[in-house]
């Protein structure tokens, strides 16, 4: 889940930096929580898709992040006009499509390689606006590294990537619509809303689903906990971590999340990777990092 703050710092918004020094260790542990949760939630998740499929992991996910996030949102839809409802619409679809095209991909193409195709969207974004020579550069950087990892070959997953960048793309519109529907509806109310209308419409294609392929307790489990730890927690977290850090630490930090899903997915999956992944991996987090520095020392200046 994408808070707010987050979005101001990838689309190009420079937030002011939160909290002070003393501060800071706290916030970075709340950080590092926030990205170790996210990716424990997807691997647990993932074990349930020998039962229920990633659909089913999804449908359940999405039912507890609308839960969760209401509850923190409080959301008041009868006051809400079309002129509000049309951005939260479009992000409930995004935001229901990022998450099954995900799931999709890792039970394909397995975590790791899924969740670093997927943080190319934030990186896009976070580029694109960009005319200076080393954005250009963290560009092609990431590109060719997104290349090494679809480099044909006969065992190619093709489907898979193409999930993982369709899982990129919705990403990057999630983060631009956040930005319409922050501008128009008060506080956490516009993600809280369309979490509620994403749960929603996952509601028949559960029911479907569960009456064909009828879930166990412990399946049911392990997808609810992927909604806790992958939605709740790191929303929570990021909230409390951003009054503690500078924003750009917070979106250097997120640079890590592929190789926490990378190695959540060798400990609790068992996927391992190649050095070659590892080497595609390592060249989009220092993308981003690149990114990210070089934007802290031009507002330094």
């Amino acid at each position: 889940m994408t808070t707010q703050a987050q979005v101001s710092r990838l689309d190009g918004d420079a937030p002011h930096d939160a909290g002070s020094s003393s501060g800071r260790p706290a916030g970075m542990a709340m950080m590092f929580g926030s990205g170790l949760s996210n990716q424990v939630g997807a691997a647990v998740g993932a074990l349930a898709f020998p039962l229920i499929g990633p659909v089913g992991v999804v449908a359940v996910r999405q039912w507890v992040a609308a839960v969760a996030l209401a509850a923190v949102g409080r959301p008041r839809l009868r006051s809400f006009t079309w002129a509000q409802w049309r951005p939260v619409l479009a992000l409930a679809v995004v935001f229901a499509t990022m998450n099954l095209s995900l799931y999709t991909a890792i039970d394909r193409i397995g975590l790791g390689l899924a969740v670093t195709l997927e943080f190319l969207g934030p990186l896009s974004v976070a580029l694109a606006a960009s005319r200076r020579a080393v954005d250009l550069g963290c560009a092609l950087l990431a590109g060719a590294a997104a290349v090494v990892l679809a480099r044909p070959q006969p065992s190619t997953d093709y489907l898979g990537i193409g999930l993982g960048l369709l899982a990129a793309v919705c990403w990057a519109s999630y983060i631009l619509l956040n930005r319409t529907v922050g501008a128009r509806v008060p506080g956490a109310q516009g993600p809280a809303a369309a979490a509620v209308v994403s749960g929603l419409l996952y509601v028949p294609i559960g029911l479907v689903l569960f009456v064909h392929r009828t879930p166990s307790a412990g399946a049911l489990m392990h997808a609810a906990t992927a909604g806790v730890l992958s939605s709740a927690v790191p929303f929570l977290a990021d909230l409390l971590a951003l009054r503690r850090v500078p924003a750009r630490f917070f979106g250097l930090f997120m640079s890590v999340n592929p190789v926490l899903a990378a190695l959540v997915g060798l400990v609790v999956l068992g996927q391992a990777l190649g050095w070659v992944e590892w080497a595609a991996i390592a060249g989009i987090v220092a993308a981003n990092a690149l990114s990210v520095l070089a934007a802290a020392r031009r507002t330094i200046r």
